[in-house]
């Protein structure tokens, strides 16, 4: 699988798992999954497959 470019040799990968692992806020992320927005009440059971392409975009604030 391959999440925002970085390649992960992984079977299986738990979303919220690899969001905690990295440090991400679930509410102030966005999800594209092989080329589609997921809807944010998906992301509690997502789990990445070995093929899948991923990019995830965090907001930020800022002034």
């Amino acid at each position: 699988m391959v999440i925002n470019g970085q390649k992960f040799e992984l079977k299986e990968l738990k979303f919220k798992d690899f969001l905690n692992e990295k440090g991400y806020k679930i509410d102030f992320i966005a999800l594209e999954l092989n080329g589609k927005i997921v809807p944010k009440n998906e992301f509690e059971n997502l789990v990445f497959k070995e093929n899948d392409k991923a990019e995830i975009v965090s907001f930020v604030g800022g002034g």
